[in-house]
């Protein structure tokens, strides 16, 4: 590590330098405390004795080497604000800590662990024109043993892979897994930002978690805070007797939710947090990063009103033009960003640098929508079409996520109008408009079977539910969408080209019938809508020029719960008229996707 590129914020590896190393001399402690009065190393190899640590470099770094093996033990840094005060913490840049409620950072090395995932890694690419299609995952509330304790990362691996395979997920996004204090955070406030979690287990066995993904051809993603961090004493909050990593007024330091915030205008605290997120994609080979909180550094409290945090917003730009310069097909997301412009364009075009940004207001509207009587969705007919007003405006993901399951009234299932029978219709026809509709797609898991309950972090999923017919065949008919949309270019192709969505029908009609066009390079596929409790009869569509129509899929067939039969050779029940007029009776709450080829001159 170059010193004064960390005190500019230039650092990506400042991982490399502080912490704990294994070297020919032993096993060396690094750490930066510059207003410190004195550092002393407290590990339990010797009884926490105290252990002065020399200062190093220019005095701001402290150092110490133990000669033996103390490989799997605990340690802390005590440091001393005057002569006879301190307070005891983890290590920032600690590989490593012991299960909450403990505060050690561990003695652990990484390298060990050889990942088998060569062929995933060369030949993995990020282009808008390839599918992403996510499965977010709070590993602690996805699957628990009979006594409702954690599993391990290894047996995770076992459970998850083979449940995203089977619905065609083809990345997997985990809530952060750094370490943290609080289970109820769900990872948002963390102590450990290089540790993972000791919840499931040790480094190794998160490594094998992603590694079993990859050879699985499943990528991963995952969740970082670049916001904020835990207040909680022991962890980087006045870490050397002053604020360090922090604002030093309390004002503008702990934000609503009782956590720091990070203060970015610091050169020491832009390299940590670049070389945090460059740790993930380098040391545990993940493939990408969902930045949370990103509307708070670019706002002043994360509010458009108390204008922009030019540091902040300068520390994104760099470090995601860093992280790319490093490893150029990484996957760069973030969530709500208050419509900040160009939050998807390159840093050479004077964007942010994220490759895409969750539509928190198309999520918004559908939910709302959905919530509606038919009778009030034919009034607010243009809820729905006024996402593509603005969508080419970014690269947008549609995102179900976990703050949706999480933060309303009711689970997403639960708040659909009517009763059980037309909730679960209307949820596959929602599904199939998501699908057909430009972007990127997530889903949080609960979400493939229609889960009733609004998302509990400290409790296992119901899967018993799938054992009930109904939800049963939701999880089949997800299943076979995804698996649709993966296979159908048209659906993904060109998300974010002029050429790639067109609407057939978008206009208040008295009815809740919507059509739209997806074309890719090769082909099209026209996706039909109809959100009322009434079917639509000869309803009429202008396909262009051609004589078939192939339909494939109807969230109205009974294999996954409606009422229309599936012939597998005969799938069009459609009347042409007149060449290029398809004319159909589209069921009740009923989605329809119909594929014809085209060749593009």
């Amino acid at each position: 590590m170059k010193i004064q590129d960390f005190y500019e914020g230039n650092e990506f590896e400042a991982y490399e330098y502080l912490g704990v190393h294994s070297t020919a001399e032993g096993v060396v402690f690094r750490t930066y405390a510059p207003h410190a009065y004195k550092v002393c190393l407290m590990g339990e190899w010797n009884g926490c004795e105290e252990l002065f640590m020399e200062a190093v470099e220019d005095g701001n770094f402290y150092e110490y080497t133990v000669k033996e093996d103390i490989q799997g033990l605990r340690y802390q840094y005590r440091i001393y604000r005057t002569e006879n005060e301190y307070s005891d913490h983890c290590d920032p840049y600690g590989f490593a800590m012991e299960l909450r409620p403990g505060e050690h950072s561990i003695v652990q090395s990484i390298d060990t662990y050889q990942f088998q995932d060569v062929g995933w890694m060369k030949h993995r690419e990020n282009k808008t024109s390839q599918v992403l299609n996510i499965y977010e995952v709070h590993l602690g509330s996805f699957a628990r043993d009979e006594q409702g304790n954690l599993f391990t990362y290894e047996k995770l691996a076992e459970r998850l892979v083979s449940h995203v395979k089977l619905l065609g997920f083809n990345y997997v996004q985990f809530l952060p897994l750094a370490e943290h204090p609080l289970d109820e955070s769900w990872g948002y406030q963390n102590t450990g930002f290089f540790s993972p979690t000791a919840r499931f287990g040790n480094p190794l066995g998160l490594k094998k978690l992603i590694d079993v993904c990859h050879q699985n051809g499943i990528g991963v993603i995952m969740d970082c805070m670049m916001a904020s961090f835990a207040i909680d004493s022991y962890g980087l909050a006045d870490y050397d007797g002053q604020p360090l990593y922090e604002y030093p007024h309390k004002d503008m330091a702990i934000n609503e939710w009782g956590s720091c915030n990070f203060m970015h205008s610091k050169g020491e605290v832009r390299s940590f947090l670049q070389s945090c997120a460059y740790f993930w994609l380098k040391e545990y080979h993940v493939d990408g990063l969902r930045m949370g909180s990103v509307q708070r550094l670019i706002y002043w409290h994360g509010s458009k009103n108390k204008g922009e945090n030019g540091w902040a917003i300068d520390f994104l730009k760099r470090m995601n033009q860093g992280l790319k310069q490093r490893v150029p097909e990484c996957i760069l997301i973030t969530g709500n960003t208050n419509a900040f412009p160009k939050t998807t364009r390159q840093v050479a075009e004077s964007g942010l640098g994220f490759d895409y940004q969750w539509d928190s207001s198309f999520v918004e509207d559908l939910i709302k929508y959905m919530s509606y009587s038919p009778e009030k969705r034919r009034e607010q007919y243009y809820i729905l079409p006024f996402s593509m007003v603005y969508f080419r405006d970014e690269h947008y993901m549609l995102a179900l996520s976990h703050d949706d399951a999480a933060h309303r009234v009711s689970s997403l299932f639960q708040g659909i109008y009517g009763n059980k029978s037309q909730k679960f219709s209307q949820a596959r026809a929602f599904a199939m408009f998501i699908y057909a509709h430009p972007g990127k797609k997530l889903s949080f898991m609960g979400n493939e079977f229609a889960s009733p309950a609004k998302w509990n972090g400290s409790q296992e999923l119901d899967w018993s539910l799938c054992q009930q017919k109904e939800h049963q065949q939701h999880q089949e008919f997800i299943s076979s969408l995804n698996k649709i949309y993966a296979q159908e270019p048209s659906l993904y192709e060109l998300d974010y080209e002029e050429e790639g969505f067109e609407w057939l029908d978008c206009q208040k009609d008295g009815s809740c019938m919507y059509a739209m066009k997806r074309r890719g390079n090769r082909e099209v596929v026209y996706a039909l809508f109809n959100f009322d409790e009434r079917e639509c009869r000869e309803y009429t569509l202008n396909v262009g020029d051609t004589e078939e129509v192939q339909m494939i899929c109807n969230s109205d067939w009974e294999c996954f719960g409606g009422g229309s039969p599936m012939n597998r050779e005969v799938y069009v029940p459609l009347r042409m008229n007149g060449g290029n007029q398809l004319t159909v009776t589209v069921p009740a709450f009923c989605g329809w996707y119909l594929k014809k080829m085209v060749t593009v001159q």
